[in-house]
């Protein structure tokens, strides 16, 4: 029996469509009128750091290769009889996949021709096709894949950041694996994952953009074959709350070194992210960001310059940190100041208008998100595996007080549970 809740915000104006399908799929339809694209995501809540699991059918945990879930979304794309690319290309679609973390998502994105973009999307990613030839052939591809990204600096610096931080966390493992790791992958292994993860159970379909819902739900009972749902559940090593390491550091032909900093955190989920999210953000836009004191004076003394930046990240539930990465001629020289700006705020607190003027920026920033078709597509699929919804933020947001930062700063950025991970050039 299908039924469907509207999530609705007053004070934005702006709702959207949770319709529970009888297939055991969740679809998430904003219809935005006036928009001339259309943008949709068929994801399932699968990454690279769901490596063991269990089911009603498997009994015990078990645990597969890394990189899996990676090399499976390559491999949905090669159907038995057809390219779906071609598929899409005929419709005027643009269309890509993603791997994360915790998520793995397809998606297209056009101005014309959704329903039919919409029907190719259902279908390829219900339609696993594995052979030997085909999987030893991926081998290779993503093999070169993973030799390539480790030439890239910065990437390096931040898995080097994330090694530091977590002691059996998989999120330490690069997404794609490693060539080692990946050469234990098999159709069998291919099929396992997919009948485990792709589970309409396990998935979601959110689609934003000037559509018709009624539309979108008839491609949905025509095309979604009903599954019964597995009782996945997945697990991780137990993750201490120290660092691994401190500090490391790794040479590249570089001009100006790389740093990642992170604050390791306690993990959580649901309401509770939003409102620790909203928080750690806030927390890093009043300690470092373009306006704060510190950031203009490291700046100034040529610390840091324009690729400055920072973020909350996390997942699943199980893992949250706050990183803040850039270049400068000393990074070390930035991690202690921002280490000694931490403890300097613990004691002195945050300026009440320099709190009030972040706060507003960042609201204004998630109200001009909302006219984006793919932000809100995006958003929709995130927050749904989140357990919240989209306008949780902006209302996390609006009650967050000083003191909420206050106490973000103390349970979030603990300087003993803090790592830098450092790229430096080369010595000749």
């Amino acid at each position: 029996m299908m039924n469907k809740e509207i999530i609705r915000d007053e004070r934005l104006g702006e709702q959207y469509s949770l319709i529970h399908h009888p297939s055991g799929l969740d679809v998430l339809v904003w219809k935005m009128e006036g928009f001339s694209t259309t943008e949709a995501l068929f994801a399932t809540r699968y990454g690279s750091i769901n490596t063991c699991f269990k089911t009603a059918k498997t009994g015990g945990f078990i645990t597969v290769p890394e990189g899996i879930a990676h090399y499976l979304e390559h491999k949905l794309f090669e159907n038995e009889d057809t390219d779906v690319f071609d598929l899409y290309a005929a419709t005027g679609a643009s269309a890509n996949a993603f791997t994360s973390f915790d998520e793995t998502a397809y998606t297209f994105s056009t101005s014309d021709n959704w329903e039919r973009a919409l029907e190719i999307l259902l279908d390829f990613v219900q339609k696993p096709y594995f052979t030997r030839e085909n999987v030893d052939k991926e081998q290779g591809i993503i093999a070169q894949e993973i030799k390539m990204v480790q030439d890239s600096p910065e990437r390096r610096c931040f898995y080097e950041l994330l090694g530091a931080l977590y002691v059996n966390h998989p999120v330490k493992i690069d997404i794609a694996g490693t060539v080692e790791s990946i050469s234990h992958i098999t159709p069998e292994l291919l099929y396992e994952c997919y009948h485990t993860f792709y589970d309409l159970h396990n998935m979601v379909l959110a689609i934003a953009g000037n559509v018709d819902e009624d539309k979108v739900i008839e491609i949905c009972d025509r095309l979604l074959k009903p599954s019964e749902g597995l009782e996945l559940e997945t697990a991780f090593p137990k993750e201490p709350r120290t660092v691994n390491k401190k500090r490391v550091v790794r040479t590249f032909p570089v001009g100006l070194p790389l740093f990642n900093i992170g604050f390791k955190c306690e993990p959580c989920s649901g309401r509770e992210y939003e409102k620790r999210s909203i928080a750690g953000y806030t927390v890093m836009q009043l300690l470092v960001g373009a306006a704060s004191p510190l950031h203009k004076e490291l700046f100034e003394e040529g610390l840091i310059n324009s690729q400055f930046s920072f973020e909350v990240f996390s997942g699943s539930g199980s893992f949250f940190t706050c990183i803040v990465s850039g270049e400068s001629r000393d990074p070390d020289e930035v991690f202690a100041r921002i280490c000694a700006e931490i403890e300097r705020v613990k004691t002195e607190g945050f300026d009440e208008e320099d709190f009030e003027m972040v706060k507003k920026t960042r609201y204004g920033s998630i109200v001009k998100a909302l006219n984006n078709v793919e932000n809100c597509a995006d958003s929709m699929v995130d927050s749904y595996f989140n357990g919240t919804a989209v306008f949780d933020e902006a209302q996390e947001l609006a009650k967050l007080t000083i003191e909420d930062c206050a106490k973000a700063l103390e349970e979030l950025f603990n300087t003993d549970s803090a790592a830098i991970s450092i790229v430096e050039a080369e010595k000749e």
